[in-house]
Protein backbone atom coordinates (compact mmCIF):
# COMPACT_ATOMS: atom_id res chain seq x y z
CA UNK A 1 0.00 0.00 0.00
CA UNK A 2 0.80 3.43 -0.56
CA UNK A 3 0.36 7.03 0.56
CA UNK A 4 0.05 9.61 -2.72
CA UNK A 5 0.31 13.03 -1.24
CA UNK A 6 -0.32 15.57 -4.15
CA UNK A 7 0.53 19.47 -2.95
CA UNK A 8 -0.96 21.25 -6.00
CA UNK A 9 -2.84 24.87 -6.86
CA UNK A 10 -5.90 25.58 -4.66
CA UNK A 11 -8.05 26.34 -8.40
CA UNK A 12 -7.04 22.84 -9.71
CA UNK A 13 -8.74 20.63 -6.32
CA UNK A 14 -11.92 19.96 -7.80
CA UNK A 15 -11.03 18.80 -10.90
CA UNK A 16 -8.44 16.56 -9.42
CA UNK A 17 -11.02 15.46 -7.26
CA UNK A 18 -12.89 14.35 -9.52
CA UNK A 19 -10.87 13.02 -11.93
CA UNK A 20 -9.89 10.42 -8.87
CA UNK A 21 -13.62 9.57 -7.37
CA UNK A 22 -13.82 8.54 -11.35
CA UNK A 23 -11.23 6.11 -11.41
CA UNK A 24 -12.52 4.59 -7.81
CA UNK A 25 -10.38 6.59 -5.67
CA UNK A 26 -12.94 6.28 -2.52
CA UNK A 27 -11.54 8.71 0.71
CA UNK A 28 -9.05 10.83 0.41
CA UNK A 29 -7.53 13.80 3.14
CA UNK A 30 -7.27 17.98 1.59
CA UNK A 31 -5.52 20.30 4.08
CA UNK A 32 -4.65 24.04 2.97
CA UNK A 33 -1.12 24.13 2.98
CA UNK A 34 1.89 27.14 2.20
CA UNK A 35 4.91 26.38 0.60
CA UNK A 36 7.35 27.33 -1.98
CA UNK A 37 9.72 25.51 -4.53
CA UNK A 38 11.98 26.85 -6.80
CA UNK A 39 9.87 30.00 -7.86
CA UNK A 40 10.53 31.18 -3.77
CA UNK A 41 7.26 33.19 -3.84
CA UNK A 42 6.45 35.94 -5.72
CA UNK A 43 5.45 40.05 -5.60
CA UNK A 44 2.22 41.91 -5.28
CA UNK A 45 1.33 45.39 -4.67
CA UNK A 46 -0.93 46.83 -3.02
CA UNK A 47 -1.55 50.27 -2.14
CA UNK A 48 0.91 51.23 -4.38
CA UNK A 49 3.57 49.13 -2.05
CA UNK A 50 4.99 46.25 -3.09
CA UNK A 51 5.43 43.37 -0.69
CA UNK A 52 6.92 39.83 -1.24
CA UNK A 53 5.08 36.45 -0.72
CA UNK A 54 7.24 34.08 0.40
CA UNK A 55 5.28 31.24 1.21
CA UNK A 56 2.49 30.33 -1.69
CA UNK A 57 -1.21 29.19 -1.10
CA UNK A 58 -1.62 25.61 -1.89
CA UNK A 59 -3.48 22.01 -1.40
CA UNK A 60 -2.16 18.86 -0.05
CA UNK A 61 -4.30 15.62 -1.32
CA UNK A 62 -3.52 12.67 0.50
CA UNK A 63 -4.81 9.12 -0.26
CA UNK A 64 -4.38 6.13 0.39
CA UNK A 65 -4.33 3.38 -2.27
CA UNK A 66 -2.86 -0.19 -3.67
CA UNK A 67 0.17 -0.79 -5.18
CA UNK A 68 -2.07 -1.50 -7.96
CA UNK A 69 -3.49 1.58 -8.01
CA UNK A 70 -0.48 4.08 -7.98
CA UNK A 71 0.22 4.52 -11.71
CA UNK A 72 -3.10 4.72 -12.57
CA UNK A 73 -3.21 7.74 -9.64
CA UNK A 74 -0.25 9.61 -10.56
CA UNK A 75 -1.56 9.51 -13.87
CA UNK A 76 -5.11 11.12 -13.16
CA UNK A 77 -3.41 13.58 -10.57
CA UNK A 78 -0.93 14.61 -13.00
CA UNK A 79 -3.21 15.31 -15.93
CA UNK A 80 -5.78 17.40 -13.42
CA UNK A 81 -3.35 19.76 -11.76
CA UNK A 82 -1.46 20.41 -15.20
CA UNK A 83 -1.51 23.69 -16.18
CA UNK A 84 1.66 24.35 -17.45
CA UNK A 85 3.05 27.21 -15.28
CA UNK A 86 5.55 27.00 -12.99
CA UNK A 87 4.29 25.96 -9.66
CA UNK A 88 2.11 23.18 -10.48
CA UNK A 89 2.95 21.17 -7.36
CA UNK A 90 4.54 18.00 -6.84
CA UNK A 91 3.46 14.50 -6.09
CA UNK A 92 5.11 12.37 -3.14
CA UNK A 93 4.74 8.71 -2.56
CA UNK A 94 5.11 6.42 1.08
CA UNK A 95 5.23 3.11 1.96
CA UNK A 96 2.38 2.20 4.44
CA UNK A 97 3.03 -0.12 6.86
CA UNK A 98 -0.63 -1.00 7.33
CA UNK A 99 -3.91 1.06 7.60
CA UNK A 100 -6.58 0.26 10.22
CA UNK A 101 -10.37 1.33 9.77
CA UNK A 102 -11.59 2.34 12.92
CA UNK A 103 -15.15 1.88 12.96
CA UNK A 104 -14.47 -1.82 11.81
CA UNK A 105 -10.96 -3.31 12.63
CA UNK A 106 -10.53 -4.21 9.24
CA UNK A 107 -6.87 -3.80 8.61
CA UNK A 108 -4.44 -3.86 5.38
CA UNK A 109 -5.83 -3.21 1.93
CA UNK A 110 -9.55 -4.20 3.17
CA UNK A 111 -9.69 -1.06 5.60
CA UNK A 112 -9.12 1.52 2.04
Amino acid sequence: MKLVEAVIKPFKLDEVKDALLEIGVQGMTVSEVKGFGRQKGHKETYRGQEYTIEFVPKVKIEVAVTDAQVPRVLEVITRAARTGSIGDGKIFIRELSDVVRIRTGESGEAAL
